[in-house]
């Protein structure tokens, strides 16, 4: 079975080039999984849940685990899909890869807005008298020129970006060890595995404080599913995707669970502040001035490869609903060096707004609270419609399930569970006043959408893909129809 091509699409089309290696891959998985939200937004997820914050990460990674294996299953069950919005419309229709396509992309401008505001504020620790304008325009401009080159430059970008990262959370889970073992005193008392339990136990703000958690927990792992977008440029992605899919629960255990078990040994939960790193406080208690300041940077850095990130995927996504009709057919052009470099400008252009809202309000953090519960909002609706498209494939395709190499655990019953999860975290959203807020917001979007689809489902172009996605239904219901041959 093959993707029905649009009638944009031929042959001669710009087609994307495989020059992602596994080590490429790899990190761009593990880059995906530690994100701003980890550096910058782990102080107010620990203030809000207490040492439960450990369990909420837990919870998170293991639900979304199961979006990445249902996606990977998808992705190689045709090497034809280029991303998640192909399969999307392959198996929902052409309105859930235009929805899918066009929200991914929104998400990660939204993301990318949110850090350039992260960027922008870490560097005003540093430099104090540096406007806010400045490093934002600067990361835009470096991020701009790297992409520009070729997707193997943006692959080598993001190689060292996440090393730096996971660098840095290897040397404060060291350095936190040290402390608790060689029983380090602060004004805080002692570096002590007690603290996790000591000051009100792991459930200190009860339920409810639990809740809280989810809010800005789940947009520190946005980026997850990045390794999705990059199926159409890995080299051998039978091999390298899965790997990358199934080191997630590892992850998960040493970059979340593993960091902030030592932040809250080393320091007690109750002296965590939202808006500031706990990954900077933790260096500055332990004496480490020098260290503070080089974390700050990797803060900066980590800042730096989500934009980067972002900027990857929403021209990967735009190149694509381009090809397909759904967007403007200038963004659908490759450069010399196989680079969707309209694209690319189209992002970069956007993420600018990011300055443009630092101005809007005077507190930094709100307005980084307020950009990344949409973005997580945004986010959960692109993995539940991973999942609708996997119950689609399990439904149409049930012989390309059964010969899977890589097939999702849990099946159809592990799909409902995580759907389950997505409602409980829309729930917890509504528990906030600021998060209530983004959440109300967010339908603008997709009121948006829905008026540009009614509009664009009637070209031709459109109509062509309805009718060859009827076809391919009729096809598919045929043949779980056709009695199986009797055995001679």
């Amino acid at each position: 079975m093959t993707i029905q091509p649009s009638p944009s699409v031929g042959p001669d089309s710009p087609h994307l080039e495989r020059q992602l290696s596994n080590r490429h891959i790899q990190l761009i998985a593990i880059g995906g999984a530690i994100g701003t939200g980890l550096f910058m937004g782990s102080g107010k997820t620990i203030s809000a849940a207490g040492p439960s914050v450990i369990f909420v990460y837990m919870i998170i990674g293991f639900m979304l685990f199961f979006v990445m294996r249902a996606m990977g299953e998808l992705l190689l069950s045709n090497l034809n899909y280029k991303s998640f919005s192909d399969f999307a419309a392959d198996l929902l229709g052409p309105w859930a890869g235009f929805f899918t396509g066009w929200t991914y992309w929104f998400c990660w401008v939204i993301t990318g807005i949110a850090d350039v505001i992260a960027i922008a504020g870490y560097s005003q620790e540093l430099w104090p008298s540096l406007p806010l304008w400045v490093p934002g325009l600067i990361t835009i401009g470096i991020l701009l020129l790297l992409n520009l080159a070729t997707v193997k430059a943006f692959g080598e970008t993001e190689f060292w970006f996440a090393l730096i990262k996971i660098v840095a959370i290897a040397a404060l889970i060291v350095v936190g060890l040290f402390m608790i073992f060689s029983g380090f005193q602060s004004d805080a008392g002692p570096a002590t595995f007690t603290n996790l339990w000591s000051h009100g136990g792991f459930f200190p703000n009860e339920f409810m404080g639990f809740v809280a958690g989810f809010q800005i927990a789940v947009f520190a792992f946005v980026g997850i599913e990045l390794v999705g977008t990059t199926a159409a440029e890995a080299k051998n992605p039978e091999k390298n995707l899965p790997k990358a899919i199934n080191s997630i629960p590892i992850r998960v255990l040493l970059f979340y669970v593993g960091a902030l078990i030592i932040l809250m040994s080393v320091t007690p939960w109750t002296q965590f502040a939202a808006g500031h790193s706990p990954f900077i406080a933790m260096f500055s208690l332990a004496g480490l001035g020098a260290a503070a300041t080089i974390v700050n940077l990797v803060v900066l850095t980590s800042a730096m490869s989500s934009a980067n990130s972002g900027i990857y995927s929403t021209s990967r996504m735009v190149f694509g609903l381009a090809q397909e009709g759904d967007a403007p057919k200038v963004f659908g052009a490759l450069s010399g060096r196989k680079v969707p470099r309209n694209a690319l400008f189209l992002s970069c252009v956007l993420l600018l707004s990011g300055v443009v809202l630092m101005y809007a309000g005077s507190d930094v953090g709100k307005a980084f609270d307020m950009v990344t519960t949409v973005s997580a909002v945004c986010f959960v609706f692109v993995w539940s419609i991973i999942l609708a498209s996997y119950l689609a494939f399990r439904k149409r395709r049930p012989h390309l399930h059964d010969s899977s190499a890589f097939k999702m655990p849990g099946g159809v019953a592990m799909v409902w569970v995580v759907y389950a999860f997505f409602a409980f975290v829309l729930w917890a959203l509504t528990t906030q006043p600021d998060t209530l807020l983004a959440l109300l917001a967010t339908p603008v979007w997709f009121l948006v959408l829905g008026v540009a689809w009614l509009i664009l489902r009637r070209r031709p172009v459109h109509l062509a893909r309805y009718a060859a996605f009827q076809a391919e239904l009729r096809r598919d219901a045929e043949k779980i129809q056709e009695p199986e041959p009797a055995n001679k």
